[in-house]
């Protein structure tokens, strides 16, 4: 992986062990993905920062935490997150969505009430929009690519040398969405099932313009020197299984998936997956798309964490995997035990090289603050100790 371009500077340890982990390289210990705590109280406190600070500086709080509880890299950067959660919840001023509970979803003056309203949406509205901007979107315009690099850059110059800021997001990694948050879930998956043609020509279209943008995001990454990975976020299954039959995403989806993440793969960026809900039927399939890891993993919901270790990527590479403590399940309901007996599973069942240990998703208020402490404790014991005894 380059260390040339504007990205160069003289590396930390930890920073240095999430590079020659994102490397596949062996290495003693095991680093830390973001620590992602939405419990102000408790961010303050760990951080020894009076009542407030968070609220009227959550950068620097944020990124003082991540340092002390003992992250390595961080890709998704989240500091404002945690201001729209209080105590005990999101507040009830949190505007609804269409898959939240909005009593009504109306997009550029059409009522999505019905899956025809989704297709005509789609016709009337989105695809000619989306024609224009794949016309006028220029995957080299070394404006764009600028921009890029010189984000990453101004984050990671505020991290310091030994937090290692990853790219993500759409500049980076776009992909074709299944759009049931502008739609809602009931329209939009009845509007795959009953128009599958028109849903897949909205697939096609999307990853011509992904492909685009990775293109201008891989050069991005190439030369800023930044770190060859994007994780792809979008979550396509619940606890049964994937939102779409398997057998219709293979149809109508994963070859353009496929297609709009090639220009990553052409520039040696490793894409990996964010796993929500049960993803087994898809996780060969992501990895034929060309799909190089995994992060997150709902065990309770039938993820089977050692096989997926056990996989290849397409090349017969070992998978990059960021593995979780569950926040659903360990952390927001066991015990400090229970949180350190978890670690140690997720770590003798992880992948020989190219682990990264962390939560599985964000660690929600309510969490009890001794598990949280348990997760902190155990990341910095496997970064100093490996798989050691």
């Amino acid at each position: 992986m380059s260390r040339m371009g504007r990205f160069t500077r003289d590396w930390g340890p930890r920073a240095q062990l999430a590079w020659d982990t994102l490397d596949l390289r062996p290495t003693r210990g095991i680093p830390a993905w973001l620590v992602h705590v939405m419990d102000i109280a408790f961010l303050e406190r760990f951080t020894g920062h009076a009542p407030g600070a968070y609220l009227a500086d959550p950068d620097t709080v944020y990124i003082e935490f991540q340092r002390r509880a003992g992250a390595c890299f961080v890709d998704q950067y989240l500091a404002q997150n945690p201001l729209s959660m209080g105590e005990a919840g999101f507040s009830e001023g949190t505007a609804r969505t269409a898959t939240t509970g909005a009593d009504r979803v109306e997009l550029d003056g059409i009522l999505i009430d019905s899956p025809e309203a989704v297709v005509a949406h789609l016709e009337q509205v989105v695809w000619p929009r989306r024609a224009a901007q794949i016309a006028a979107f220029d995957p080299c315009d070394p404006d764009g690519i600028a921009r890029r690099i010189a984000a990453e850059v101004a984050l990671q110059d505020r991290f310091g040398p030994d937090l290692l800021k990853a790219p993500y997001g759409w500049d980076f990694g776009a992909i074709p969405a299944l759009d049931y948050t502008a739609y809602g879930y009931a329209n939009y998956l009845m509007a795959v099932a009953l128009y599958p043609e028109a849903l897949e020509r909205d697939y096609a279209q999307q990853a011509d313009l992904a492909a685009l943008v990775n293109r201008a995001g891989a050069r991005a990454i190439v030369e800023g020197g930044l770190p060859r990975l994007v994780r792809l976020d979008h979550d396509i299954a619940d606890s049964r299984g994937t939102l779409i039959d398997v057998r219709t995403l293979d149809r109508i989806w994963l070859p353009h998936l496929a297609r709009a993440i090639e220009p990553l793969l052409q520039a040696g960026v490793r894409p990996i997956w964010h796993c929500d809900g049960n993803l087994m039927a898809m996780a060969p399939r992501l990895i034929e798309a060309g799909v190089r890891g995994f992060q997150g993993f709902q065990y309770e919901d039938g993820m089977d964490y050692p096989a997926i270790c056990r996989m290849r990527d397409r090349d017969g590479e070992s998978l990059l995997i960021i593995a979780g403590v569950s926040v659903t399940t360990t952390l927001a309901h066991g015990t400090p035990s229970d949180v350190a007996d978890e670690m140690r599973r997720l770590v003798d069942a992880g992948p020989p090289v190219g682990l990264f240990l962390g939560g599985s998703s964000s660690i929600v208020p309510g969490t009890p603050h001794e598990n949280i402490r348990a997760l902190i404790e155990g990341l910095h014991y496997y970064r100093e100790h490996g798989r050691g005894s």
